[in-house]
């Protein structure tokens, strides 16, 4: 058997059978039942059956919810992108999938059923994904190879208004919250989205615990420097050794992610997994603010004190001396903030995609890991760290 899968995302999947029959018709006999089609090429010489299969986050939520995380970390963590904004792109892609089109077929397939396949895959509009980590763009060009080398495709992330909107739910809160920080960046000269919804209440938020986010604040800290030393050439055997006494001096090391604790075990770690790491720093001044070691959040517009984040935990000699000095500012404060980033990121993601510079000198990249920062602190849909949506 061999296989092919489209992943799109769209309003609806009632159309999906009818497109099938459009691509299939003229040279095959179709059988369809609810979500699958049978398809028998009406050829003496050609015997190679098709069976297609499709779903919705709709119908099966599970499996998405279960998957699609899955695939966000294949791609972040194990295609090595040559093109930092490409990979951005693919992961902004991946998170607002919720349908997938399974192809099979009884044997190898050649390059005429290829051709209907992306013929599908254009109607459906969606990204095709081979077993190798290739991906396939809606007109049959490569996006990227499992090298992560760059495709001929000139790809853009698509989203269904739905991904994109959500349920729109209104709550005062939400609403008082919203006009607050389109305020704010209106006086910022950012530009705003007055449709962009809000966030949910604090009611709905699974607010994280103190030690937990201080936790995964000295974690990320430390195997920081790894990623750092990584990108510097340096002697990476030496590095680890230092980083793992330090993790177990502060009784964090069980707190890593499965991309860092990958990214340590791995003997000879890439380099792009490093960088993506490094900017990190920016997430843990997040973690510095909420846990109340910084007095404000600036603008951002640089990038954060690299020395003084370190001092923050290294002139501390045990863990339980950090969370001494911590005082953890107000669920309020911390999705006040995380509304305004959100925002700023719909602003970021809007001027890039019109091949524009972001807005008032605001770094793309501080603002996502801001937001992995804040979202995750809030228990935002309760995702884990190596996983937080960054849809807008």
């Amino acid at each position: 058997m061999a296989f092919y899968t489209i992943y799109a995302s769209r309003n609806d999947t009632e159309d999906i059978n009818g497109l099938i029959q459009e691509v299939f018709q003229d040279s095959f006999k179709i059988t369809a039942s609810q979500k699958e089609v049978e398809i028998q090429p009406k050829s003496w010489f050609s015997k190679n059956k098709i069976i297609i299969k499709w779903d919705s986050e709709d119908t099966n939520p599970e499996y998405f919810k279960n998957n699609i995380p899955g695939m966000m970390g294949f791609y972040q963590n194990h295609i090595p992108f040559e093109d930092d904004d490409l990979q951005y792109r693919v992961m902004m892609q991946i998170s607002v999938f919720n349908t997938i089109v399974a192809i099979e077929t009884e044997k190898d397939y050649n390059d005429a059923y290829m051709k209907r396949f992306v013929e599908l895959q254009g109607k459906i509009d969606g990204i095709g994904f081979i077993s190798d980590g290739t991906l396939i763009d809606r007109d049959g060009r490569v996006i990227v190879y499992p090298s992560g080398k760059s495709g001929p495709a000139e790809f853009s992330p698509r989203a269904c208004t739905r991904k994109i909107r959500g349920e729109d739910k209104t709550t005062p809160e939400g609403k008082q919250r919203k006009e607050q920080s389109i305020a704010y960046l209106k006086d910022k000269q950012v530009p705003v989205l007055d449709t962009l919804p809000e966030l949910p209440p604090l009611e709905e938020m699974e607010i994280r615990s103190l030690e937990e986010i201080a936790r995964r604040a000295v974690a990320l800290l430390i195997v920081i420097q790894y990623a750092c030393d990584i990108n510097q050439d340096n002697d990476l055997e030496q590095s680890r050794t230092f980083v793992l006494e330090m993790l177990d001096k502060y009784g964090v090391a069980d707190v890593l992610t499965e991309s860092e604790q990958d990214l340590l075990d791995e003997e000879e770690p890439e380099h792009q997994a490093a960088v993506n790491l490094a900017w990190q720093y920016e997430a843990y001044w997040a973690l510095l603010w909420i846990l109340g070691l910084l007095d404000t959040l600036d603008f951002p517009d640089g990038i954060c004190d690299c020395d003084f984040a370190i001092n923050t935990v290294s002139s501390c000699s045990s863990f339980a001396e950090f969370v001494d000095k911590t005082s953890m500012r107000s669920a309020e404060e911390i999705l006040d903030e995380a509304d305004k980033i959100y925002r700023m990121h719909w602003a970021c993601v809007n001027h890039r995609i019109q091949g524009k510079e972001a807005p008032a000198g605001i770094s793309e990249s501080v603002v996502m890991e801001r937001r992995r920062g804040l979202f995750w602190a809030l228990g935002y849909r309760n995702e884990e760290w190596d996983h937080i949506s960054m849809d807008t």
